[in-house]
């Protein structure tokens, strides 16, 4: 029988682009949060060599190119397996949405072949073998909410957000990873951009030269100001005797965090500045590109105060819908 694993999205709450590295990419700073929207990926094992994928989607790759034939190679190896791997991808997820659907897909998969084989991976060995795959894998082998710092690969679980009212919108338009970092490059070869510098506060607009040097400064104080609010001495509870998780999140909105690809990416596609905007309207306490994008947030005081926005925002023609962040423990019981 195939084994059946749920593969969930992620959010991104603030993202943080560095300078170019020499291996070609880039430092960043964010914070990873899965939410309950997921793909299923099915795996199936047997007699013979090979892996196959296969999915309705047509603009999902079923070769070689695909992250979850990468991984499934990987795993085979790693657990020195034999016999011929099937994958079956039903999408839910947007292609190129900034959900990470692909490399949830591929780390679903590393857990569906676990238990197909029944063999187990050490969590520093699917850690190694997620990053050596993707950048974004890693966090899908944590759950909840992670910091990611490096390229991305590098992750922290951190104190979980509780769980949060999300309204997720996913336009038509795919936003292309590798054209927006590059886009980037191109903002932080100009003098004059006019940008925030985070600093803890609201972000006030400041003249920034985006030097290397300049990325590297403002990286460290992002990871500097994440890192305290991450980590912070009164994790116990709040000021106010609230439990700590349940004021994580309101006071990472105060901080003012931003998404660094909404500057190259709104320009490009300002109908996705329009819906964020549609989103802050509808009453979202935060709205946000996810990753690159296409897909856009809004986080919500309530569940009831999500579906009301999901019925303006379709109202407007827009494809909405409601759902809920996950913590690690409702991730990983859910995920199979």
């Amino acid at each position: 029988m195939p084994v059946t694993v749920r593969s969930f999205a992620k959010i991104n709450l603030g993202l943080y682009i560095g300078p170019l590295r020499v291996d070609g990419f880039h430092d960043l700073r964010t914070v990873y949060q899965t939410i309950a929207l997921h793909d299923v990926i099915r795996i199936s094992m047997a007699r013979g060599t090979g892996i196959e994928i296969f999915c309705a989607n047509p603009r999902v790759p079923c070769d070689e190119s695909n992250t979850c034939y990468r991984m499934a190679e990987r795993v085979m190896e790693e657990l020195d397996a034999t016999g011929k791997v099937t994958i079956e991808i039903e999408k839910r997820l947007p292609v190129q949405g900034g959900l990470g659907a692909g490399s949830s897909n591929a780390v679903a998969t590393m857990i569906g072949l676990e238990r197909a084989l029944k063999k187990h991976l050490t969590q520093p060995k699917r850690l190694r073998i997620a990053g050596a795959v993707g950048s974004d894998l890693p966090m899908f082998a944590v759950g909840g909410t992670v910091l990611g710092v490096g390229r991305g690969e590098e992750v922290y679980p951190v104190t979980d957000l509780e769980s949060t009212a999300v309204v997720i919108v996913t336009p038509d338009v795919g936003v292309s990873t590798p054209r927006a970092f590059a886009d980037w490059d191109a903002l932080s070869k100009n003098p004059a951009e006019l940008r925030s510098a985070w600093t803890g506060q609201r972000p006030v607009p400041t003249l920034v030269r985006l030097t290397q040097s300049d990325g590297s400064d403002r990286l460290l104080e992002v990871g500097r100001v994440l890192s305290a609010w991450l980590v912070s001495p009164n994790t116990g509870a709040s000021a106010r005797g609230r439990s700590r998780a349940g004021s994580l999140l309101l006071d990472l909105v105060r901080t003012g965090i931003e998404n660094d690809f909404e500057k190259v990416v709104f320009p490009q596609y300002p109908e996705l500045r329009d819906i964020k905007g549609a989103l802050e309207r509808a009453g979202a306490v935060y709205a946000s590109l996810s990753g690159s994008g296409s897909a856009l947030y809004g986080l919500f005081s309530s569940r009831a105060s999500a579906a009301k926005a999901v019925d303006r925002l379709m109202k407007q023609g827009l494809r909405a819908q409601a759902t809920t962040t996950l913590t690690r423990s409702q991730y990983w019981a859910k995920i199979v």
